[in-house]
């Protein structure tokens, strides 16, 4: 496992955005786990989740020219990734979007930079049905800019719903023709918990968890 999945998996933890027990999804599953982004709510905590996107993006080799955040955690998950890009001497231009358009000033869904012409990377927590992203998708194509990649913080690697043989991530990727790319796995927690006294006891209800929903390929 390299380092920035380490890193991300022990602040999620720290920050209480990862956490064990029984959750019902809105799919209706039973998860042993759950994932919440907001819970990166200091700017220690978003600093270092940024230098483990940017991390993850290196490594992934996906190119683009400007950063967008859907509405509402994509927002400060992308600011917090120019930020860090910033600090290492490149200076990314950064769009988001409003949820309804707004009909006074400078009006419109799209605050920030232009999209026209330029690589998107859309930058998230996660991609659950994949709604929101097809959404963002739009967006960017309709602003003229073209999709380049996605960037997410956890891919629970299972199938999105009943019938289906693909998870969100993979049925998007399909669907875009562009690469979605995570900072860790559940594949990548899996292998973390193997390591981890501390939760050695919650190894077993996720390889059942994944057992039953898991994407095909998975380990």
């Amino acid at each position: 496992m390299t380092d920035h999945r380490t890193r991300f998996l022990e602040l999620a933890l720290r920050a209480q955005a990862l956490r064990f027990g029984e959750f019902t999804l809105k799919s209706g599953r039973v998860s042993p786990y759950f994932f919440n982004a907001g819970r990166f709510d200091s700017g220690t905590a978003l600093a270092t989740l940024a230098g483990c996107y940017a991390d993850a993006l290196e490594a992934s080799g996906v190119g683009f020219d400007l950063l967008f955040g859907p509405a509402y955690k994509g927002i400060p998950l992308a600011t917090a990734l120019a930020c860090e890009y910033a600090r290492r001497g490149r200076d990314l231009p950064l769009a988001f979007n409003r949820k309804e358009a707004k009909a006074h000033g400078e009006g419109g869904t799209l605050i920030g930079a232009p999209l026209d012409g330029r690589r998107v990377l859309v930058v998230d927590d996660v991609i659950t049905a994949g709604t929101a992203i097809r959404e963002a998708l739009g967006t960017i194509r309709a602003a003229g800019g073209t999709p380049a990649g996605i960037v997410i913080a956890l891919d629970r690697q299972e199938i999105a719903g009943d019938g289906a043989t693909t998870s969100a991530a993979q049925a998007v990727t399909a669907e875009a023709g562009i690469p979605v790319v995570a900072v860790a796995t559940l594949d990548d927690l899996l292998a973390f918990a193997d390591r981890s006294a501390a939760l050695s006891d919650e190894r077993s209800r996720l390889q059942a968890y994944r057992a039953q929903y898991g994407v095909h390929g998975t380990r």
